[in-house]
């Protein structure tokens, strides 16, 4: 099983398989409209604008888990996205990361790049994954890390 098995839901409702992003790297976030670390929005969004024409794909993943933080429909979301961030990257539709109802994707994600101490649990929103060309998953980033942050990162996986 690779990450190319997954597939999602987009904010509009159409299914998305993961194949599609072969060959492209990947930074996959958790995200919610109500948290502290929302305006990192921004800084998603310029990675985007930065790098999506050298072979970035940013997926954001709106969950409710984390003190009830996305508590928005699809609409909501993509509205609040469009109109505070410009935020044009993909979004899929609101999921869990945790627990028994995660989005297989996750527990994938989860799995092949623990967080401290071992431990799979997401911990807060605006966790981020890094993924490479080959789909491979190479680096799990705290929620404190900033988009920003990531850049030179990811701009050593598209130059791989």
């Amino acid at each position: 099983m690779d990450i190319y098995d997954f597939s999602f839901r987009r904010l509009n409702g159409a299914e998305q398989s993961l194949t599609d992003y072969r060959g492209r790297v990947l930074l996959l976030v958790n995200t919610a409209s109500r948290c502290g670390f929302t305006s990192q929005y921004a800084g998603l969004q310029q990675l985007h604008a930065d790098y999506a024409d050298q072979g970035l794909t940013v997926i954001g993943f709106p969950c409710n888990q984390f003190g009830a933080q996305e508590p928005g429909t699809a609409d909501e979301i993509g509205g609040f996205c469009q109109k505070n961030y410009g935020v044009d990257f993909v979004m899929a539709d609101k999921i869990q990361v945790n627990g028994n109802d995660a989005h297989p994707l996750w527990r994938y994600l989860k799995h092949q790049q623990p967080g401290l101490l071992g431990m799979e649990m997401i911990k807060w929103n605006f966790t981020k994954f890094l993924v490479n060309r080959e789909g491979r998953v190479v680096a799990r980033h705290a929620p404190q890390t900033k988009p920003t942050e990531l850049a030179t990162a990811i701009e050593k996986l598209l130059q791989a």
